[in-house]
């Protein structure tokens, strides 16, 4: 299983750069991917690329771009660089700007960093964890925290979940009518340009909700990237993504919901509960009281 440090070695973590513009911060993470054997320099162009067609989608969350690509020939072995901007640039995106931190994959396939990814998911969605990266010293301190040798503090309290002793039912009303029957898990695509970096995320962070619900055996979910979401859609109860990647893929015939911020677990939360119409509950709803898990809305 590929963690964390595996992919991440302190020689790719830089702190406090100064960037003229958001090409300029990818570029030094592009570069300090080729620095460490990672990958070559037309990978780094391969990230800006798909910035320049398919929108800023990679700004994932407030001040964090997650920069990648397809993998590509030139991807040399999986691995990831850390870029911590001394004063946040613009990447054009309309809810996340400005940037203050760039992550950037560079992956051999869609398989091998999904543990890392993961973890790394888990840790920038934690207000103490990302507050403990964001004043880190050294690329060292940097590096104790992503590995857990470091305490960044108590994580805050998650939302009373449902309870889900029973399946989700998907209702024969709606658009999603032909989706599986309570009786089959039921599938959530998350997409993104490429279907290895952010679609990964927003999957990491859906199955932490589904996971608190105790869904996880009813609801499986899979990452994958827009031209294969479009063909997969029918599969599916529903879809999560990006705005930029809404606009693009259009109507699937399936419901698809926008998500800001793809570490968030309350903004998926929100999103489950619309998809299937599970009421949010006050804050003495026992853990017992099984929702009436509705109808996906279109």
């Amino acid at each position: 299983m590929t963690q964390l440090s595996d992919l991440l070695p302190g020689e790719a973590i830089r702190l406090d750069v100064r960037a003229a513009d958001w090409r300029e911060a990818i570029g030094v993470a592009g570069g300090l991917m080729v620095a460490a054997g990672v990958a070559t320099e037309d990978y780094t162009a391969e990230m800006i690329a798909n910035v320049e067609d398919n929108g800023p989608y990679i700004v994932i969350a407030p001040g964090l771009a997650f920069a990648h690509a397809r993998p590509s020939p030139a991807v040399l072995r999986t691995g990831m660089s850390w870029v911590r901007l001394a004063e946040p640039v613009e990447f054009g995106h309309e809810s996340n700007d400005p940037v203050e931190l760039v992550v950037a994959l560079a992956a051999k396939d869609s398989a091998a960093h999904t543990s890392a990814m993961a973890a790394l998911a888990r840790l920038l969605g934690d207000p103490d964890t990302a507050a403990a990266l964001a004043a880190a010293p050294t690329p060292e301190a940097l590096l104790a925290i992503l590995t857990g040798d470091a305490e960044p503090g108590p994580a805050a309290a998650p939302a009373p979940a449902p309870a889900a002793e029973s399946a989700p039912a998907a209702g024969s009303a709606s658009s999603a009518s032909s989706a599986a029957p309570a009786s089959s898990p039921h599938k959530i695509l998350t997409v993104c340009g490429n279907g290895v970096g952010t679609s990964l995320f927003l999957k990491n962070t859906l199955e932490q909700v589904l996971d608190r619900w105790k869904w996880s055996k009813f609801v499986t979910v899979e990452a994958t990237d827009t031209i294969s979401a479009k063909g997969k859609a029918s599969e599916a109860v529903a879809l999560l993504t990006s705005r930029e990647i809404a606009r693009t893929l259009g109507d699937v015939g399936r419901p698809v919901k926008v998500v800001q911020d793809f570490t968030s677990t309350a903004e998926v939360d929100a999103a489950l509960r619309d998809i299937y119409d599970v009421d949010t509950p006050d804050a003495d709803t026992r853990a017992t009281d099984t929702p009436d898990a509705g109808t996906p809305d279109a």
